[in-house]
């Protein structure tokens, strides 16, 4: 009996283990879930005025209400939509009717209608503040010159439209220009990989267990 201690303990300790690391997984999952509810509680909240002082942190996804003027200018970023393909999130100044300039997302316009004429003049948007992190190690750089943006980088697109680095995403435009239809802020690109993580730590462990058992069979089969 000696001989099957060792490989019990080590099958046993390490099938523990892993149902440990999934159900930790579990508790991160319920943890995500609620800071996602939130988000969401945060974008679809009554409407703001543009706030005087900005606070990424505590304003991230803060909903707004804005009345203005949009630009004549814009500029594309090079996006693709599921079940759509490649197209252009397109991205105005406006100017508020106190005189701020801030970047508008206006949304998302078929990659053939770039060069189409949009809509400028008075508007009203409703949407949402966002700092996107739209860059990873392998997206190329913007190409300014030629209009063809790889990632909203703020800073770079403020400067070319004359605007304050602030980012309203539009969930609403009126009136609506025909070209481009809104991209509005939403959870859906935050992950939340929780549960395949757990699936996969339990799954390793049922994989464990079943390892352990052919050891131990072996084993038994050596003493016959």
């Amino acid at each position: 009996m000696s001989r099957f201690l060792a490989p019990a303990l080590i099958g046993l300790l390490g099938a523990a283990t892993l149902a440990w690391l999934g159900t930790w997984q579990i508790q991160r999952l319920d943890w995500k879930q609620g800071i996602l509810d939130e988000i969401e509680t945060t974008i679809t909240a009554a409407p703001q005025p543009l706030p005087v002082m900005i606070d990424p942190e505590a304003q991230r996804y803060m909903p707004l209400e804005l009345s203005g003027t949009v630009g004549s200018e814009a500029l594309y970023v090079l996006v693709s939509q599921k079940h759509i393909g490649a197209g252009w999130r397109v991205i105005s100044a406006f100017e508020t009717d106190d005189g701020r300039r801030v970047l508008l997302d206006r949304g998302f316009t078929p990659i053939e209608a770039k060069d189409s004429p949009l809509y400028q003049g008075n508007a009203t948007v409703i949407g949402n503040l966002h700092w996107p992190d739209d860059r990873n190690p392998s997206t190329p750089e913007n190409d300014a010159d030629d209009n063809t943006w790889f990632a909203r980088d703020l800073g770079q697109m403020a400067e070319a439209l004359q605007t304050e680095p602030l980012l309203v995403v539009a969930r609403q435009v009126t009136p609506p220009d025909a070209q481009i239809t809104p991209l509005p802020v939403d959870t859906s690109s935050i992950p939340n990989d929780h549960l395949q993580y757990a699936i996969t730590w339990y799954s390793l462990g049922v994989v464990w267990l079943l390892m352990t058992g052919v050891w131990i069979r072996r084993i038994a089969k050596g003493n016959d």
